[in-house]
Protein backbone atom coordinates (compact mmCIF):
# COMPACT_ATOMS: atom_id res chain seq x y z
CA UNK A 1 0.00 0.00 0.00
CA UNK A 2 2.79 2.45 0.64
CA UNK A 3 4.62 2.05 -2.38
CA UNK A 4 1.00 2.69 -4.54
CA UNK A 5 -0.02 5.77 -2.27
CA UNK A 6 4.04 6.59 -3.34
CA UNK A 7 3.03 5.94 -7.11
CA UNK A 8 -0.06 8.22 -6.43
CA UNK A 9 1.75 11.44 -5.11
CA UNK A 10 4.43 11.08 -7.39
CA UNK A 11 2.31 11.51 -10.70
CA UNK A 12 -0.28 13.59 -9.20
CA UNK A 13 2.35 16.33 -7.51
CA UNK A 14 0.33 15.89 -4.10
CA UNK A 15 1.48 14.37 -1.34
CA UNK A 16 0.04 13.49 0.75
CA UNK A 17 -2.12 11.61 -2.23
CA UNK A 18 -5.58 12.13 -2.74
CA UNK A 19 -8.10 10.41 -5.45
CA UNK A 20 -10.71 12.75 -5.87
CA UNK A 21 -12.05 11.87 -9.72
CA UNK A 22 -11.71 8.63 -10.50
CA UNK A 23 -12.29 7.78 -14.03
CA UNK A 24 -12.65 4.74 -16.12
CA UNK A 25 -12.33 5.14 -19.74
CA UNK A 26 -13.52 2.26 -22.29
CA UNK A 27 -13.13 2.26 -25.74
CA UNK A 28 -15.57 -0.01 -28.04
CA UNK A 29 -14.12 -1.06 -31.47
CA UNK A 30 -14.85 -3.55 -33.97
CA UNK A 31 -12.30 -5.45 -36.24
CA UNK A 32 -12.49 -6.61 -39.77
CA UNK A 33 -10.44 -9.99 -39.43
CA UNK A 34 -13.59 -11.07 -37.47
CA UNK A 35 -15.28 -12.38 -40.36
CA UNK A 36 -12.39 -15.30 -40.52
CA UNK A 37 -14.16 -16.96 -37.35
CA UNK A 38 -12.01 -15.65 -35.02
CA UNK A 39 -14.46 -15.39 -32.09
CA UNK A 40 -17.16 -17.33 -30.71
CA UNK A 41 -19.73 -14.23 -30.76
CA UNK A 42 -21.19 -12.01 -33.63
CA UNK A 43 -19.95 -8.30 -34.37
CA UNK A 44 -22.84 -6.55 -32.45
CA UNK A 45 -21.89 -8.14 -29.33
CA UNK A 46 -20.08 -5.06 -29.37
CA UNK A 47 -22.63 -2.49 -29.66
CA UNK A 48 -24.98 -4.80 -27.35
CA UNK A 49 -22.36 -4.21 -24.62
CA UNK A 50 -22.02 -0.36 -25.29
CA UNK A 51 -25.92 -0.42 -24.89
CA UNK A 52 -25.85 -2.56 -21.69
CA UNK A 53 -23.06 -0.05 -19.90
CA UNK A 54 -25.13 2.81 -21.30
CA UNK A 55 -28.41 1.48 -19.36
CA UNK A 56 -26.07 0.44 -15.81
CA UNK A 57 -26.59 -3.17 -16.43
CA UNK A 58 -22.83 -4.11 -16.80
CA UNK A 59 -20.68 -5.67 -14.52
CA UNK A 60 -18.57 -2.35 -14.97
CA UNK A 61 -21.64 -0.44 -13.81
CA UNK A 62 -21.53 -1.95 -10.29
CA UNK A 63 -17.85 -1.95 -10.04
CA UNK A 64 -17.93 1.59 -10.63
CA UNK A 65 -21.01 2.07 -8.08
CA UNK A 66 -18.93 0.11 -5.47
CA UNK A 67 -16.20 2.13 -5.90
CA UNK A 68 -17.26 5.59 -6.43
CA UNK A 69 -15.88 5.26 -9.74
CA UNK A 70 -16.64 7.69 -13.01
CA UNK A 71 -17.56 5.89 -16.25
CA UNK A 72 -16.98 6.82 -20.06
CA UNK A 73 -17.33 4.78 -22.74
CA UNK A 74 -16.43 5.58 -26.21
CA UNK A 75 -17.99 4.43 -29.48
CA UNK A 76 -15.26 4.59 -32.05
CA UNK A 77 -17.03 4.21 -34.99
CA UNK A 78 -18.70 0.63 -34.39
CA UNK A 79 -20.49 0.69 -37.63
CA UNK A 80 -17.42 0.88 -39.58
CA UNK A 81 -14.96 -2.30 -38.62
CA UNK A 82 -11.15 -1.64 -38.69
CA UNK A 83 -9.63 -2.95 -42.27
CA UNK A 84 -8.88 -7.01 -42.55
CA UNK A 85 -5.04 -6.88 -40.69
CA UNK A 86 -4.87 -10.33 -43.24
CA UNK A 87 -4.68 -8.03 -46.35
CA UNK A 88 -4.63 -4.61 -45.51
CA UNK A 89 -3.48 -2.32 -42.73
CA UNK A 90 -6.58 -1.87 -39.98
CA UNK A 91 -6.26 2.14 -40.27
CA UNK A 92 -5.11 4.78 -42.59
CA UNK A 93 -2.57 7.12 -41.31
CA UNK A 94 -5.64 10.27 -40.96
CA UNK A 95 -7.92 7.72 -38.91
CA UNK A 96 -4.81 6.00 -36.67
CA UNK A 97 -4.10 9.95 -35.35
CA UNK A 98 -7.23 11.02 -34.98
CA UNK A 99 -8.29 8.08 -32.73
CA UNK A 100 -5.54 8.62 -31.07
CA UNK A 101 -6.51 12.03 -30.87
CA UNK A 102 -10.00 11.00 -29.59
CA UNK A 103 -8.39 9.18 -27.03
CA UNK A 104 -6.57 12.04 -25.33
CA UNK A 105 -9.65 13.65 -24.75
CA UNK A 106 -10.59 10.90 -21.93
CA UNK A 107 -9.25 12.67 -20.13
CA UNK A 108 -10.71 16.20 -20.26
CA UNK A 109 -12.88 16.02 -17.69
CA UNK A 110 -10.54 16.78 -15.06
CA UNK A 111 -9.99 12.91 -13.98
CA UNK A 112 -6.63 11.92 -10.90
CA UNK A 113 -6.91 8.55 -11.83
CA UNK A 114 -7.95 7.31 -15.20
CA UNK A 115 -8.52 3.23 -15.53
CA UNK A 116 -8.36 2.38 -19.13
CA UNK A 117 -10.51 -0.85 -20.40
CA UNK A 118 -11.92 -2.26 -23.95
CA UNK A 119 -14.89 -3.89 -25.59
CA UNK A 120 -14.76 -5.28 -29.03
CA UNK A 121 -15.01 -8.41 -30.11
CA UNK A 122 -11.74 -10.61 -31.55
CA UNK A 123 -9.78 -7.84 -30.23
CA UNK A 124 -7.63 -10.56 -28.36
CA UNK A 125 -6.22 -11.92 -31.47
CA UNK A 126 -5.61 -8.43 -32.65
CA UNK A 127 -3.93 -8.00 -29.46
CA UNK A 128 -1.98 -11.09 -29.95
CA UNK A 129 -1.15 -9.69 -33.71
CA UNK A 130 0.25 -6.45 -32.31
CA UNK A 131 2.67 -7.95 -29.54
CA UNK A 132 4.09 -10.33 -31.96
CA UNK A 133 4.68 -7.89 -33.92
CA UNK A 134 6.09 -5.49 -31.05
CA UNK A 135 8.24 -8.64 -29.58
CA UNK A 136 8.59 -11.03 -32.10
CA UNK A 137 7.18 -15.00 -31.84
CA UNK A 138 4.38 -16.28 -34.25
CA UNK A 139 0.47 -16.46 -33.54
CA UNK A 140 0.74 -19.21 -31.40
CA UNK A 141 2.88 -17.78 -29.12
CA UNK A 142 0.27 -15.07 -28.28
CA UNK A 143 -3.16 -16.06 -29.31
CA UNK A 144 -5.21 -17.40 -26.34
CA UNK A 145 -8.79 -18.24 -25.75
CA UNK A 146 -10.59 -15.06 -25.79
CA UNK A 147 -14.14 -15.43 -25.23
CA UNK A 148 -14.30 -18.90 -25.39
CA UNK A 149 -12.86 -20.26 -28.67
CA UNK A 150 -12.12 -24.12 -28.97
CA UNK A 151 -9.33 -25.62 -30.99
CA UNK A 152 -9.97 -25.02 -33.90
CA UNK A 153 -10.88 -21.08 -33.54
CA UNK A 154 -7.49 -21.05 -31.73
CA UNK A 155 -6.06 -22.38 -34.65
CA UNK A 156 -7.46 -19.49 -37.03
CA UNK A 157 -6.50 -16.78 -34.77
CA UNK A 158 -3.07 -17.95 -35.09
CA UNK A 159 -3.23 -18.31 -38.66
CA UNK A 160 -4.77 -14.48 -38.50
CA UNK A 161 -1.86 -13.53 -36.67
CA UNK A 162 0.47 -15.12 -38.74
CA UNK A 163 -0.70 -14.13 -42.28
CA UNK A 164 -1.24 -10.35 -40.86
CA UNK A 165 2.73 -10.38 -39.53
CA UNK A 166 4.10 -12.02 -43.22
CA UNK A 167 1.17 -9.32 -45.00
CA UNK A 168 2.99 -5.97 -43.25
CA UNK A 169 6.78 -6.99 -43.07
CA UNK A 170 9.08 -4.88 -42.88
CA UNK A 171 6.16 -2.13 -42.49
CA UNK A 172 5.58 -3.38 -38.57
CA UNK A 173 9.42 -2.11 -37.59
CA UNK A 174 8.14 1.26 -36.45
CA UNK A 175 6.08 0.80 -33.36
CA UNK A 176 3.44 3.66 -34.15
CA UNK A 177 3.47 1.96 -37.98
CA UNK A 178 2.60 -1.61 -36.39
CA UNK A 179 -0.54 0.25 -34.50
CA UNK A 180 -1.68 1.19 -37.59
CA UNK A 181 -1.14 -1.79 -39.74
CA UNK A 182 -2.34 -4.30 -37.16
CA UNK A 183 -4.03 -2.53 -34.14
CA UNK A 184 -7.46 -0.75 -34.12
CA UNK A 185 -9.42 1.58 -33.02
CA UNK A 186 -9.62 1.08 -29.44
CA UNK A 187 -5.44 0.61 -29.29
CA UNK A 188 -5.24 4.07 -30.86
CA UNK A 189 -7.87 5.82 -28.24
CA UNK A 190 -5.66 3.81 -25.36
CA UNK A 191 -1.92 4.79 -26.84
CA UNK A 192 -3.53 8.23 -26.46
CA UNK A 193 -5.61 8.38 -23.62
CA UNK A 194 -2.01 7.06 -22.07
CA UNK A 195 -0.06 9.91 -23.31
CA UNK A 196 -2.44 12.17 -22.30
CA UNK A 197 -2.22 10.98 -18.91
CA UNK A 198 1.37 11.31 -18.77
CA UNK A 199 0.94 14.78 -19.49
CA UNK A 200 -1.53 15.50 -17.02
CA UNK A 201 0.53 13.63 -14.81
CA UNK A 202 -2.52 11.58 -13.91
CA UNK A 203 -2.13 7.85 -12.89
CA UNK A 204 -3.17 5.10 -14.79
CA UNK A 205 -4.40 1.45 -14.20
CA UNK A 206 -4.53 -0.32 -17.06
CA UNK A 207 -7.26 -3.44 -17.63
CA UNK A 208 -6.43 -6.35 -19.67
CA UNK A 209 -4.74 -7.47 -22.69
CA UNK A 210 -5.77 -4.76 -25.19
CA UNK A 211 -4.74 -2.11 -22.74
CA UNK A 212 -1.44 -3.92 -22.22
CA UNK A 213 -0.79 -4.43 -25.71
CA UNK A 214 -1.56 -0.77 -26.57
CA UNK A 215 1.01 0.24 -23.61
CA UNK A 216 3.33 -1.91 -25.46
CA UNK A 217 3.28 0.35 -28.32
CA UNK A 218 4.41 3.18 -26.51
CA UNK A 219 7.07 1.77 -24.36
CA UNK A 220 8.10 0.38 -28.31
CA UNK A 221 8.56 3.92 -28.89
CA UNK A 222 10.02 5.58 -26.14
CA UNK A 223 10.97 3.68 -22.95
CA UNK A 224 9.73 5.02 -19.69
CA UNK A 225 6.51 6.38 -21.09
CA UNK A 226 4.76 3.69 -19.22
CA UNK A 227 6.36 5.20 -15.54
CA UNK A 228 2.48 6.42 -15.20
CA UNK A 229 0.48 3.07 -15.19
CA UNK A 230 -0.02 0.10 -13.21
CA UNK A 231 -1.28 -2.79 -14.41
CA UNK A 232 -4.37 -4.07 -12.70
CA UNK A 233 -4.47 -7.42 -13.08
CA UNK A 234 -4.21 -10.52 -15.67
CA UNK A 235 -6.67 -11.93 -17.97
CA UNK A 236 -6.56 -15.75 -18.84
CA UNK A 237 -4.91 -14.89 -22.00
CA UNK A 238 -1.33 -16.52 -22.04
CA UNK A 239 0.03 -13.55 -24.51
CA UNK A 240 -1.22 -11.11 -21.59
CA UNK A 241 1.14 -12.62 -19.05
CA UNK A 242 4.38 -12.25 -21.55
CA UNK A 243 3.06 -8.90 -22.74
CA UNK A 244 3.44 -7.32 -19.06
CA UNK A 245 6.46 -9.59 -17.95
CA UNK A 246 8.29 -7.66 -21.31
CA UNK A 247 6.88 -4.30 -19.95
CA UNK A 248 8.37 -5.25 -16.50
CA UNK A 249 4.57 -4.70 -15.41
CA UNK A 250 3.34 -6.42 -11.98
CA UNK A 251 -0.63 -6.84 -11.52
CA UNK A 252 -1.91 -5.06 -9.07
CA UNK A 253 -4.21 -7.79 -8.37
CA UNK A 254 -3.34 -11.21 -7.68
CA UNK A 255 -6.13 -12.98 -9.27
CA UNK A 256 -6.95 -14.01 -12.70
CA UNK A 257 -9.80 -11.54 -14.11
CA UNK A 258 -11.54 -12.48 -17.49
CA UNK A 259 -14.73 -10.39 -17.93
CA UNK A 260 -13.21 -7.64 -19.43
CA UNK A 261 -14.77 -3.91 -19.99
CA UNK A 262 -12.51 -2.82 -17.66
CA UNK A 263 -13.89 -4.55 -14.66
CA UNK A 264 -10.31 -5.20 -13.39
CA UNK A 265 -9.06 -1.72 -13.41
CA UNK A 266 -12.30 -0.82 -11.53
CA UNK A 267 -11.36 -3.31 -9.35
CA UNK A 268 -7.95 -2.17 -8.72
CA UNK A 269 -9.03 1.51 -8.18
CA UNK A 270 -10.40 0.73 -4.96
CA UNK A 271 -7.40 -0.43 -3.72
CA UNK A 272 -5.53 2.22 -5.14
CA UNK A 273 -8.13 4.41 -4.02
CA UNK A 274 -7.40 2.73 -0.20
CA UNK A 275 -3.76 3.53 -0.66
CA UNK A 276 -4.48 7.14 -0.78
CA UNK A 277 -6.76 7.52 2.09
CA UNK A 278 -4.76 5.23 4.17
CA UNK A 279 -1.31 7.46 3.71
CA UNK A 280 -3.09 10.78 4.26
CA UNK A 281 -4.90 9.85 6.81
CA UNK A 282 -1.74 8.46 8.85
CA UNK A 283 -0.05 11.70 7.67
CA UNK A 284 -2.65 13.50 9.22
CA UNK A 285 -2.95 11.22 12.21
CA UNK A 286 0.95 11.90 12.88
CA UNK A 287 0.80 15.79 12.56
CA UNK A 288 -1.90 15.82 15.34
Amino acid sequence: IEDVAAWIATWSGRAPPAINRPLVAIFAANHGAVRHGISPRRVAATANEVELCAAGGAAINQVCIANDLGLKVFDLALDIPTGDITEEAALDERGCAATMAFGMEAVAGGADLLCLGDLGVGNSTIAAALCAALFGGKGTDWVGPGSGADAAMMARKAEVVDRALAFHGSGLGDPLEALRRVGGREFAAICGAILAARMEKIPVLLDGFVATAAAAVLHAASPGTLDHCLLAGLSPEPGHAKAAERLGLRPLLDFCISHGEGVGAALAAGIVKAAALTSSGMAMAVRL
